[in-house]
């Protein structure tokens, strides 16, 4: 594998810009059109954006919050920030105002840029808390007209300001930057406390690149939606750091309620998803089966019963038997699955940032999408294990990618070494010493190996010990029940109990959808919940997952939540994962049920 160049993101920018203007770099979807951006272009917008936030007042090292879903704009407010000499800082947009309070005022944002109105309300509701932040950039202006204008800009007015500016200062500050200067901010999901600002440094960036290539295959003739939250690591793989370094192109859709219709558009070589997003198109195919019915029905499931041992088996050692098999179902129903869910193309289909059950892995690899599983954090910069194509041991993440030492130190804890490993907590020196000791980041996942390949076992402090002195893993019950596309949230509990149970919330599409073919009416969620038929579907669900799980895993009681689990009612992170403590206070009523 050739060795990356020795620059900076924003360095290999303008490489590519000089080298391959014409090239396109990025796709924005605007009324059902693509609209693609050049190398050059896109260069040339990050640097009149630099000028432009130089010129509003941001100092060297400065920091610009960015507060919107995935659009152009948000790579142009990263990398303008970046040619300045600054630190661009990703904010939720689903995240209520006291969490962009939170963030914006520990990050010492000097700017913020704002999608809309919905966005920068919430940055003026909580201004007075804010002293360091002097401008608020909005994208779309729709409804702002009357807005304090000595406060609010356009970011069209901002890159104009820009664009008739003198260049020559921030390509000095470009010339100057080295790869271990900070680029970029991420704060943790805070699932338990405050969210933490990891920093990541250019060096981080462009080792977490090289893996892409080494492992993923990146490089030219690549193509991904960009739609997970930019402020996430994860994204930021696959949208700036894999593209810029090894090309590729990226494409931006309408909005997050297109993402289906844009993926089919797209059609991705490359896809990442979390698990739900795994869940909900493994869910969506389900109701799709449900509403074909008949023949069809009959067929889609006899084709993933003949097709199951084919996903399950290693390429090398398939028999012609399996392969033909394959090839005959894929022809009649397989090839319109892929296509329904805009993955045709798809080279490498990726879940991470957080275990995923195996059913699910294994019912898109019979499918036909090539699902790798691949394990990382915020401050390893993203991957830092990953399978290799065709060596996809159910339940693994793979080894090491290259620039990565990993060992297993105490307890089975993961630990960390390389370039990949981020440069610290803003303000934190604390967490900072307790995270990196003696050089290795220590990740609080606890690991086993398997034939050459990681399997993550849960969060270090999650095991569970039953009364009966059993360690368990919340993680692996809870997800092996997940497996279900009736059940959409699973939390156990397990802690000193003498037996395992859960709260449960269901996928009130999917069971929605099988009430209407049994006949059964209701008028919301909870109706829907509350009806005994419905219980006896999630206990059916429930005891298939048993039956996959060691007898001290098994799921004994549950207790069905009569409400979706809520961001705004902090029960879940920005990223959907669950507040467990929280949980445990709000629903300790219904818990204390369960062992009654």
């Amino acid at each position: 594998m050739p060795e990356l160049p020795p620059l900076t993101l924003v360095q290999m920018l303008r490489r590519r810009a000089t080298e391959t203007p014409a090239g396109i770099a990025l796709r924005q979807k605007d009324f059902g059109i693509w609209n693609p951006i050049t190398w050059a272009d896109y260069y040339r917008r990050a640097r009149a954006v630099a000028l432009g936030l130089r010129a509003l007042g941001l100092p060297e090292g400065g920091h610009v919050g960015i507060l919107s879903d995935n659009r152009v704009e948000w790579v142009l407010a990263q990398f303008g920030a970046g040619i300045a000499g600054g630190v661009a800082v990703g904010v939720y947009p689903t995240s209520p105002a006291s969490e962009v309070a939170y963030v914006l005022g520990h990050a010492d944002c000097q700017i913020v840029v704002c999608e809309d109105q919905e966005q920068a309300d919430k940055v003026l509701e909580c201004q007075d808390r804010l002293p360091q932040l002097q401008r608020i950039v909005v994208i779309d202006m729709k409804g702002l007209r009357g807005y304090p204008r000595d406060r609010i800009i356009s970011f069209a007015d901002v890159e104009a300001l820009g664009a008739g500016l003198d260049p020559a200062e921030v390509e000095r500050a470009v010339d100057a930057q080295t790869l271990d200067d900070v680029a970029l901010m991420i704060y943790t999901s805070g699932s338990t406390g405050k969210p933490k600002g990891a920093m990541i440094a250019w060096r981080n960036m462009r080792a977490e690149a090289a893996a892409m290539v080494e492992r993923l295959g990146a490089g030219p003739g690549t193509s991904h939606l960009s739609y997970l939250p930019l402020c996430h690591v994860a994204e930021q793989m696959f949208t700036t750091m894999a593209p810029i370094y090894a090309g590729g192109m990226v494409n931006f859709g309408e909005s997050l309620r297109t993402v289906q219709e844009d993926l089919r558009e797209v059609a991705p070589t490359s896809f990442l998803g979390v698990p739900r997003i795994w869940e909900k198109l493994h869910s969506s195919i389900h109701i799709k089966m449900i509403e074909a019915g008949g023949v069809r029905r009959w067929l889609f499931d006899r084709a993933i019963a003949a097709c199951e041992p084919f996903a399950e088996t290693p390429p090398a050692q398939r028999s012609l038997g399996q392969t033909l098999t394959f090839a005959l179902y894929s022809a009649l129903v397989f090839r319109a699955l892929r296509n329904y869910i805009g993955l045709r193309k798809a080279r490498v289909a990726m879940t991470g940032a957080a275990p995923i059950s195996r059913r699910i892995v294994t019912f898109f690899r019979t499918i036909g999408v090539p699902v790798l599983e691949i394990y990382g954090l915020t401050e390893t910069t993203g991957m830092v294990t990953g399978q290799y194509p065709g060596r996809t041991a159910p339940g693994c993440v793979g080894p090491a990618v290259e620039g990565a030492e990993c060992r297993i130190g105490d307890l089975g804890e993961l630990q960390v070494r390389g370039d990949l490993v981020f440069a610290g907590y803003y303000k934190n020196p604390e967490a900072t010493a307790a995270s990196i000791r003696d050089g290795w980041l220590h990740t609080g996942d606890v690991v086993e190996m398997i034939d050459g390949q990681f399997r993550i076992v849960d969060r270090l402090k999650d095991i569970m010990i039953t009364a009966g002195g059993k360690n368990l893993s919340p993680s692996e019950i809870e997800n092996t029940v997940k497996g279900s596309p009736y059940i959409k949230e699973c939390i156990v509990i397990g802690e000193g109990r003498k037996y395992v149970s859960a709260l449960i919330q269901i996928d009130l599409d999917t069971v929605g959808k099988w009430a209407e073919e049994q006949g059964i009416a209701y008028t919301h969620f909870r109706s829907l919940v509350e009806n005994p038929a419905v219980r006896e579907l999630v206990q059916r669900e429930i005891d298939t997952a048993n039956g996959q799980l060691a007898q001290v895993s098994h799921v004994r009681k549950f207790h069905l939540l009569t409400k979706e689990l809520d961001h705004d009612d902090d029960e879940v992170t920005a990223t959907m994962k669950v507040r467990r403590s929280n949980i445990a206070t709000k629903y300790a009523t219904e818990i204390a049920g369960l062992y009654a």
